[in-house]
């Protein structure tokens, strides 16, 4: 029997981080983004309905969307927002689904879902476990400042916009705190693992 678990965090917060030491170890990662942009590639029925829905303005010259530009349509609006969401968002479940099944048979022992919304858009039915990637609120402002190359009025906004870390956490059956080194942000990784009887091979 494989256990599912649900990786989350924040923007900044390092998930990308522990999701490539899961990687590391041998476990399967499941990315909602990566299932996402592929959800959307021409051919796919999430293509043909937003290409009906938004018009082919929103196509680049090779007829794939141009994300950009169907970024800024729905930025600025909630219910075309809510339109694509409801378009998008059953495929990938359907997507990850499909590939959650697929470890399963193979006879993967972990399989885990790197969903950034996990708890916002309440997937938590899709996973037994859920894993939270923490980082303090001045630390996470400072790694988006550098990595994006942000003012901290950019940055701050961008942190604004997702629900606060501090409340994801009462949520998670398991929290990494990611304020220190990389080697002590590992450490909890494994025994966290060890601590729900995954055995790791480093």
């Amino acid at each position: 029997m494989s256990l599912v678990i649900g990786l989350t965090g924040g923007i900044a917060s390092g998930k990308s981080t522990v999701s490539n030491m899961l990687k590391e170890l041998a476990i399967t990662v499941i990315d909602a983004d990566v299932e996402a942009r592929l959800a959307v590639e021409k051919g796919e029925p999430a293509y043909e309905k937003i290409v009906t829905e938004f018009g082919h303005d929103i196509l680049l010259s090779n007829e794939e969307i141009d994300r950009q530009k169907l970024g800024s349509i729905i930025f600025h609006n909630a219910e075309k927002r809510q339109l694509l969401n409801s378009i998008v968002h059953p495929e990938v479940r359907k997507r990850m689904n499909n590939q959650v099944e697929a470890a399963r048979v193979s006879g993967e022992q972990v399989i885990v879902l790197d969903i950034p919304l996990l708890f916002e858009s309440k997937l938590t039915h899709m996973v037994e476990k859920t894993l939270l990637v923490y980082v303090d609120k001045d630390i996470q402002l400072k790694r988006l400042m550098e990595r994006n190359d942000l003012s901290p009025e950019d940055a701050e906004a961008r942190v604004k916009s997702q629900m606060p870390l501090s409340e994801k956490v009462p949520l998670a059956d398991a929290v990494i705190n990611n304020n220190g080194s990389i080697a002590e942000t590992k450490k909890q990784v494994i025994e966290i693992l060890q601590g729900w009887g995954i055995t790791t091979q480093e």
